[in-house]
């Protein structure tokens, strides 16, 4: 029995599957960091429980306030890591957003979703909409948190995410278009950091992570045309590194895009010679502020 449990049947990028069900990933688990007060930028941070069954939370970082009475745009933001790893709460997607809110001049909520193995996908897709759902639900002023209520412009909207999370922001602005939104409530743009889609020889390892997949022409994993068509946004932002494998499925998605009949208008930016996630590994590089402070400028000037 216990050579059984050695055997390995799959093996993908993130993780390899035994004989007898057990699922190794290949990285350890993140350590995550608590929310926290920055006193050289001004942004304040806390974290917020969306719901305890399933469990989903997130972590929303405040801007400094100069003016109580000006509205700040909305970034709802989904962290990367293959649908299986990483957090809202790491080091490195809780420095990045914490950036982004003070350069910007943002509200931003980071939503914590379920992964796999524990929770497998769909759950990243419906906890995201579930977040997404009750940030809209304090268009009103009177939601559960007090900084939604006061700060937040629910008319500058902007999804955002990285690799997974591109892929995820991609499905929820799909939603936005085909189910909406409460009222008051307009997603303006989306931006996509190297975003997953179908079309790589991850494909496997997202149908093996998504037990009810529906296979290669899965609209999650393949974003099917009336899906874009409807997408609900005005703009979108697609960042692309040059040395990245998902670069292809990445430019693809934009062409299809525009193909596609959508009214809105959409930018491609590539880093040439830059690996995937390049921007997270090396924050400081040259072209990660160049990556920053263009993600910055899409919320600022729109």
């Amino acid at each position: 029995m216990a050579s059984e449990t050695k055997e390995v049947v799959k093996e993908f990028r993130f993780f390899r599957v035994y004989k007898d069900g057990r699922i190794e990933l290949f990285r350890p688990p993140v350590e995550k960091i608590p929310p926290s007060d920055d006193p050289n930028t001004g942004v304040r941070s806390k974290d917020v429980v969306i719901s305890s069954d399933p469990p989903v939370s997130a972590r929303i970082f405040l801007p400094r306030v100069c003016d109580p009475e000006q509205k700040l745009p909305l970034l709802f933001y989904i962290h990367g890591g293959g649908f299986c790893m990483q957090s809202a709460f790491s080091l490195g997607h809780h420095n990045f957003v914490s950036t982004v809110a003070a350069e910007a001049g943002a509200i931003a909520v980071s939503v914590e979703y379920g992964l796999f193995p524990a929770r497998p996908i769909p759950a990243c897709y419906e906890d995201s909409w579930a977040a997404l759902r009750w940030v809209g639900g304090h268009a009103d002023g009177d939601g559960p948190d007090a900084w939604l209520n006061e700060h937040a412009d629910f008319r500058r909207i902007f999804i955002g995410g990285n690799s997974a999370g591109g892929n995820i922001s991609h499905t929820l602005a799909a939603r936005v278009g085909s189910i909406g939104l409460p009222a008051g409530v307009r997603v303006v743009g989306v931006i996509l950091v190297q975003p997953y889609f179908g079309g790589t020889e991850d494909d496997h390892m997202w149908m093996y992570m998504c037990p009810t997949n529906g296979g290669l022409s899965d609209p999650r994993l393949k974003p099917a045309e009336e899906d874009l068509a409807r997408l609900g946004c005005e703009k979108v932002l697609v960042f692309v590194a040059g040395k990245d494998h998902l670069r292809e499925v990445a430019i693809g998605y934009g062409e299809e895009l525009k193909k596609s009949g959508w009214r809105g208008s959409v930018e491609l930016v590539e880093h040439v010679g830059e690996e995937h996630s390049f921007h997270m590994r090396d924050p400081k590089s040259e072209k990660a502020v160049e990556l920053k402070d263009k993600f910055v400028s899409f919320i600022k000037h729109n």
